[in-house]
């Protein structure tokens, strides 16, 4: 997953990035909208980090939601099944 594919998800993503992220506020969600500029930007603010790491823990965050699903669509693809064993 790459962040313009993050913008037409994130209404799904919200909760995601709320259990993360607790700082958060809903308007901050509001506002972020996917956009990882405004994410970064509102990491920046909340925890007082620098722009770079906040850079750095917004793409990891991301790789890490995308990451499950395209393994999961790999595994359906290719055997049938979810690493949950159902189909």
């Amino acid at each position: 997953m790459n962040w313009d594919q993050t913008e037409g998800k994130w209404k799904q993503l919200k909760g995601s990035v709320k259990e993360k992220w607790g700082l958060f506020t809903d308007d901050d969600l509001t506002v972020i909208a996917g956009n990882r500029d405004k994410f970064v930007g509102k990491m920046q603010e909340r925890y007082g980090i620098a722009k770079e790491e906040a850079q750095k823990r917004a793409d990891e965050w991301l790789n890490s939601v995308g990451g499950t699903e395209d393994q999961e669509r790999h595994e359906k693809k290719h055997t049938g099944k979810t690493h949950t064993g159902r189909p």
